[in-house]
């Protein structure tokens, strides 16, 4: 797994120790002194490429002033062989190192060995984890939201993959509970209007009240007739939640894999309720004594769990003391079991009976009161889940055409729907857009600009830097000149800057992916090929490849093909196809 940031910087490291060792043997500095100094990437590259504070950070153990240390140690550096050309004294006395042509040629060299794999780091080291995401509820069409948290989810979940974990995505179907029985009750409302007529039966206030449940009335009607008027209604609704559960279900499979997201599994909620998974959980946690019962209800002692977990992240009593907690019922008095009930009992699931370490959820922000209960329940269960429970919050999009907020469909005149969103732009545009900045920011989804194919349109932007390489290396075969082996390309003909800015940009993706998974973001992939695109652009307006002699020519030609290999990879990571024409 080649990275190349992290070779030249430990490199530095060593260079520096060696230097010191060789200057203390000789006598000119003290022997035995550890110096733990920093390496640096300045901001300026006319600073050097890496800088190092051994001189300064040594000083007081060494007993010398910091640029008489760093004298001594550039006087005893022995640069033949390494990836840097030579290291100069700044400031108070930083070592400034700057790369040579080894580094550059070797940053080609690792990214054709290693192909579509490059940019792959070892931070997970095959940490088992899920993230589970989208988990929309089965009662009616996915929304734009759903489309936001779908692509944060299954990016997500490629990059902690590049990043070395052992990555299974899942969505929990919410196939019991409340919700359910409102979907039903609608339904059969709806069911006994076409049967009875609508003056002849009311729908309830609070049903759902879209089309899609009639829509599923009409279908259930057309299949079954008007007979199941007679059926006891408790069987009705039970029918009628499992007919709409096997319309809605596949609908989403299908808006989903549109959308280029599959799933390792689709868990129902119903199987934890089925097997006695919630109420053995609840029984453990009532074991533990986090429960008590009241007005014939069993609670979870949410506020004391709650205490015990803020006091431990380090809020002081009286922090604590302050705050507005509430306990939360786990078993209603009449015996059913809460959605919270379930969700505590889905997540030790996750954690306890299928061994994950970490449990990573992508929720909608207006969740972020669950958080920390849920975490603190698992808590009282022994499972740890302030640390092994994540949950990604992730803020509202704001929909607009021609700078105008956009609330709802103009075929549907209800929220834009998912399905919806794709008949308007591409898939591209849509995962790229959606991922384009962090879940903590609220963002904004411009349509006219997402169909746009100009610069200013950011996937656009992307994609035709990969197209015009394509084409550039089509042409250049036709004539005769092929993409040469990274091992036959001379890299001291990289001099320009923009040829060295363009590979130090190269070489930044396996550090993009240890951000993205440490800080369960994949929006830094979004902007590295943007970074990259821009430096792609400019190195292609500044140096001339068709013309120029045979051995200039194929070795800016290797560069520009290393970068066309590099977007096509990432692009892929976040589920954006790579065209070859544009």
């Amino acid at each position: 797994m080649s990275n190349m940031i992290q070779a030249a910087r430990e490199q530095v490291a060593q260079l520096t120790q060696a230097a010191y060792e060789k200057a203390a043997a000789e006598g000119l500095l003290p022997a035995g002194v550890e110096v733990k100094a920093t390496i640096e990437i300045p901001k300026d590259p006319t600073h050097g490429d890496y800088a190092s504070s051994f001189a300064m950070a040594g000083a007081k153990a060494l007993h010398k002033a910091p640029r008489q240390i760093a004298q001594t140690i550039v006087d005893h550096l022995d640069l033949a062989g390494t990836f840097f050309d030579k290291v100069e004294i700044a400031g108070p006395g930083f070592l400034n190192f700057t790369l040579g042509s080894k580094w550059y040629g070797q940053v080609l060299t690792d990214i054709q060995a290693e192909g579509n794999t490059y940019g792959k780091v070892d931070e997970g080291k095959g940490e088992k984890v899920m993230v589970e995401f989208v988990s929309a509820n089965p009662t009616g069409p996915m929304h734009i939201g759903n489309a936001r948290g779908g692509v944060l989810g299954d990016a997500l979940a490629a990059v902690m993959e590049r990043a070395g974990y052992d990555v299974w995505r899942e969505f929990y179907v919410n196939d019991a509970g409340n919700q359910i029985h409102k979907f039903a009750v609608s339904i059969d409302a709806r069911y006994l209007q076409l049967v009875l007529g609508e003056e002849n039966h009311p729908f309830p206030e609070d049903g759902y009240h879209g089309d899609d449940i009639k829509e599923l009335a009409q279908a259930f009607y057309d299949q079954h007739g008007p007979d199941w008027k007679d059926k006891p209604e408790e069987e009705r609704q039970a029918a009628m939640a499992q007919y709409g559960l096997s319309v809605n279900i596949p609908k989403m499979k299908a808006d989903l894999l549109r959308y280029k997201i599959q799933y390792d599994e689709w868990f129902l909620e119903s199987t934890l309720h089925d097997s006695g998974y919630v109420a053995e959980t609840v029984g453990m946690l009532a074991d533990k004594g986090w429960t008590y019962e009241k007005d014939g209800a069993l609670w979870l002692n949410t506020t004391a769990l709650l205490k015990q977990k803020f006091l431990a992240e380090g809020k002081s009593q009286e922090q604590v003391d302050k705050l507005d907690l509430k306990d939360d019922v786990l078993r209603r008095a009449n015996g059913f079991y809460t959605y919270f009930a379930a969700d505590i009992a889905y997540h030790r699931n996750k954690l306890e009976k299928r061994g994950f370490s970490k449990a990573i959820n992508i929720w909608g922000a207006d969740h972020h009161g669950h958080v920390a209960r849920l975490q603190a329940a698992l808590d009282g269960l022994g499972l740890d889940g302030s640390h092994r429970l994540v949950v990604v919050l992730m803020q509202l999009v704001n929909l607009l055409q021609d700078g105008q907020p956009v609330r709802m469909s103009k075929r549907s005149g209800k929220a834009i729907a998912l399905r919806d969103l794709l008949d308007e732009v591409s898939v591209d545009a849509a995962r790229f857009f959606f991922n384009s900045r962090s879940s903590t920011s609220a963002l904004d989804f411009d349509l006219d600009l997402a169909v746009r194919q100009d610069s200013d349109n950011p996937v656009y932007y992307v994609q035709y830097a990969h197209a015009r390489i394509c084409s550039l290396v089509s042409r250049l075969a036709e004539e005769g000149a092929l993409v040469p082996d990274a091992a036959a390309v001379d890299a001291a003909l990289f001099e320009t800057a923009e040829e060295k800015a363009l590979i130090k940009t190269l070489s930044q993706l396996p550090e993009t992916i240890r951000l993205s998974a440490r800080d369960y973001d994949p929006s830094h992939v979004n902007r590295y090929l943007i970074t990259l695109a821009g430096d792609f652009h400019r190195f292609y307006n500044a140096c001339r490849i068709k013309g120029e002699e045979t051995h200039v020519l194929s070795a800016r030609l290797k560069l520009a093909d290393t970068v066309r290999a590099v977007i096509a990879n990432c692009l892929g990571l976040i589920g954006v196809t790579a065209p070859e024409k544009m």
